[in-house]
């Protein structure tokens, strides 16, 4: 498999992000059962946003300064495929400079490792920029769906190969792209972006119907940028998103804040943990992610936004969060796309609450870093916990008791099923004990640093 790790200084910012963050971990890790949680404490920057500042900076004219990125694997990997393309990227501390270019066609494949939005928004700027690249990933990436972001790249015009839909996948240099009127077949953020940055090189305006609404990072950091876009309501639950081509991104200063994806596991803890309290400060509370945090306020938590401000456009909040006596909810498929990283560690909240809680809509989660619809229920019935799951949805009946656990959880190199079984374990009757605690740098580098300043008893 070809690798552009030596090439482009991803072992070397690995080896300075692991110094700096020495909460990580490889091999099983194992988290028991805790006195109360507290304290205040940050969740790791934004990845989504992180991910997006990269590569918006590196198809700008000028220098993009980044604050609070993610340096998480899935970050780094997109880092390094972008300096392959041609772009500066430099670490000064925990600021991150970035100066855009021309792009040129690499030399070897860019490998993304299991970062399925850097490949994607990655090929839609390959495509918008006219060059030539292969794009690569792990076996689980490999396994991903890739169609749905070459389908519409296609109806632009570029030329794409592919391996039966999923990668390797080379993208050719493609002159004369043209805009298309396209509806969005799946709510999906990762193809409405690669379509938007092809899109900034696609002659005339491109118009993207989206029936249901799903993350909007792409749409603010792009004008924040200068791109000419504009949005309108379709005139019921979803809107139009039309950009016209031309022009050049400008260079901007981003600050990424918290990511509600990673908060949301020490939410969780607080919420299911007897006796504690916990603030997480300055976690992006953007309407598209906080599907948790309204799904969690339905069974019954006490959790509250506060000190609510704008932050590079986006809209953040401390938030506080106790122990809470919950109750079984329904949740509807409307809800998948604000928290659809979230449904393994509710899943694990929703075995400690009183009745049950059936959610639908989860067909995307057969499709990520691992089935986590199978990890979770197969982890959840080694844990004594009532729950059954279809092709896209999932039932748990909580006894409103503390689950056994005593389990040791296969987490198939996902990291949200890792850390949604240890904070499970901080929990339950008995330990809970995850295979392997490396993956877990894709996106929480410092969570079992985090967890443990929180007072919860994780050991490596």
């Amino acid at each position: 498999m070809l690798d552009f790790r030596s090439a482009t200084g991803f072992e070397g910012e690995m080896a300075a992000a692991k110094k700096d963050q020495s909460g990580g971990a490889t091999g099983p890790v194992r988290a028991q059962r805790s006195g109360p949680l507290s304290g205040v404490v940050r969740a790791p920057g934004d990845k989504s946003i992180s991910q997006r500042a990269l590569i918006f900076g590196a198809l700008s004219a000028g220098e993009t300064t980044i604050s609070g990125l993610l340096e998480g694997e899935d970050v780094l990997r997109t880092a390094a495929a972008l300096r392959a393309l041609g772009a500066e990227i430099e670490r000064e501390g925990g600021i991150w400079r970035i100066t855009g270019g021309p792009w040129r066609s690499p030399e070897r494949a860019l490998f993304f490792g299991n970062s399925g939005t850097g490949a994607r928004l990655v090929m839609g700027a390959v495509a918008g920029a006219g060059v030539a690249a292969s794009f690569d990933g792990d076996r689980s990436l490999r396994s991903r769906p890739m169609g749905r972001v070459l389908e519409p790249l296609r109806m632009m015009g570029v030329n794409a190969e592919d391996s039966g839909g999923r990668l390797p996948v080379r993208i050719g240099g493609n002159d004369g792209l043209t805009a298309i009127n396209v509806k969005l077949a799946t709510p999906s953020a990762q193809v409405k972006s690669a379509i938007l940055l092809a899109a900034l090189r696609a002659e005339g305006v491109t118009r993207i119907h989206e029936p249901i609404l799903c993350r909007d990072h792409t749409e603010r950091m792009l004008a924040a940028f200068g791109a000419k876009l504009k949005t309108e309501s379709d005139g019921a639950d979803g809107r139009f998103i039309e950009i016209q081509s031309g022009g050049q991104l400008r260079a901007c200063d981003v600050t990424a804040p918290g990511d509600p994806s990673s908060a949301a596991f020490l939410i969780a803890a607080a919420v299911i943990t007897p006796g504690s309290e916990i603030v997480v400060e300055n976690v992006l509370v953007n309407p598209l992610r906080a599907g948790f945090y309204e799904t969690l306020r339905e069974m019954g938590a006490d959790i509250s936004f506060e000190n609510q401000r704008a932050q590079s456009g986006e809209p953040v909040a401390d938030i506080r969060a106790r122990y809470s006596v919950l109750s079984g909810v329904e949740v509807a498929a409307t809800r998948a796309p604000s928290m659809i990283d979230e449904y393994p560690i509710l899943s694990v909240v929703a075995s400690f609450a009183n009745g049950e809680t059936m959610m639908h809509g989860l067909d995307e989660l057969r499709v990520k870093e691992s089935d986590r619809l199978a990890s979770v229920e197969a982890g959840l019935v080694a844990c004594g916990v009532d729950v059954a799951s279809g092709e896209d949805w999932l039932r748990i009946r909580g006894a409103g008791a503390t689950p056994k656990g005593g389990a040791r959880i296969k987490t198939h190199h996902d990291h949200r099923i890792a850390m949604s079984f240890l904070v499970m374990g901080g929990a339950s009757e008995n330990p809970v004990e995850i295979d392997d605690g490396a993956t877990i740098a894709t996106s929480f580098p410092e969570f079992l640093q985090t967890m443990t300043a929180l007072g919860a008893a994780v050991e490596t």
